[in-house]
């Protein structure tokens, strides 16, 4: 169910939106005590409220010591610590369409979609409202951080429910490119069905693929196709033992780099449904793992916090094409990215 919308939003700030808070729990003493205890510890909340930085539901400043109703509702702007300033993505995004109802970009490899942990204003969609002035865009819908290419965003409030029920019904086309091994054992095309489903606790990055069992019908179907092959002779993408996040059984590694050993293909991938990491996942479970992936097969470590972002090595995924009809102005619409993948350049 959508939540609904609130009757009143503050505006921007340096591209960034507003988040809202509603008050539960309690009793508090006031507002900073609330907030200390519901959000990020280590931010200075009177310091904030004195900037103006937080705000009531109608929009008027509120102040440290001001009650704490439960129920009530306050506004603030997500800032990251100063001690963990953001680095800036050293790519850029580029503008492949705009008109009144939709904005649409072809996205680089590593730039985040939306603000989320780390990421605040290296995000496509802060660049993209202070690229264009328009603080009402939202995504159609979403590409992987790793994932290059074609981004559609939705200018009108009132045209969100028609664009995101277009992909939820399955009404648009969508075709994406990768690098992966060569198998020559595989008859291509073929259309991969696997059951999908995430894994629980601290495996939940991954997808996990079921096999075997009668009850777990496929819910992930893609067409796979061969453009080409790239050669052969390539080395494989597996990370050693001492940087993984767990142990790669020995024979998967030996079957891994057997299989490269026959070089790389650029593939393909048609998504027939839309669950998460639906192209990585059967990728992988095919024996086609997509170079630069770390996270199918093997799951790598996370880097270190205060550890400068690795651009080697980009994620072979690129999103080439999406096509649909206009739920709103009925025209077709059919956007294609510009961006070739690295391996596919350098083959």
């Amino acid at each position: 169910m959508t939540r609904p919308r609130p009757p009143w939003t503050p505006p921007p700030r340096d591209g960034v939106g507003a988040s809202r808070v509603a008050v539960s729990g309690g009793p508090w003493a006031d507002v900073a005590s609330f907030l200390t205890a519901r959000l990020r510890p280590g931010i200075d909340w009177p310091a904030r409220m004195a900037a103006g930085g937080v705000l009531e539901a109608q929009g008027r400043p509120v102040q440290p010591g001001d009650p704490c109703p439960a129920g009530a509702v306050y506004w603030y702007w997500r800032e990251l610590p100063l001690d963990a300033p953001e680095p800036r993505v050293p790519f850029e995004l580029t503008l492949l369409h705009q008109d009144e109802h939709l904005v649409v970009i072809d996205k680089p490899h590593f730039l985040p979609v939306t603000p989320g942990g780390r990421h605040l204003q290296e995000t496509a969609l802060v660049r993209l409202k202070r690229l264009t002035g328009i603080d009402s865009l939202v995504p159609m819908h979403r590409l992987d951080l790793e994932t290059a290419g074609v981004l559609v965003f939705i200018v009108r409030p009132q045209d969100r429910h028609a664009y995101i029920s277009v992909l939820r019904e399955r009404r648009a086309h969508k075709t994406y490119e990768a690098v992966a091994p060569w198998r020559a054992d595989l008859l291509l095309p073929l259309t991969a069905s696997h059951c999908l489903h995430e894994r629980p606790g601290e495996g939940f990055m991954q997808m996990e693929v079921r096999q075997g069992q009668a009850a777990d019908e496929p819910n992930a179907h893609t067409r796979v196709e061969l453009i080409a092959r790239l050669g052969a002779g390539a080395v494989t993408d597996t990370p050693p033992a001492h940087d993984r996040a767990d142990g790669l059984d020995h024979g998967l590694a030996q079957g891994l780099a057997q299989g490269l050993a026959h070089g790389l293909a650029h593939y393909r991938l048609t998504p027939l449904t839309g669950r998460k990491h639906q192209l990585r996942a059967q990728m992988a479970a095919l024996g086609l793992p997509i170079c630069g992936d770390r996270i199918y097969p093997v799951l790598w470590p996370a880097a270190a916090a205060d550890a400068m972002p690795d651009y080697r090595d980009p994620l072979q995924l690129l999103a080439r094409e999406l096509a649909f009809d206009d739920p709103v102005t009925g025209q077709a619409r059919r956007f294609v990215s510009g961006r070739v993948l690295e391996r596919v350049a350098a083959a």
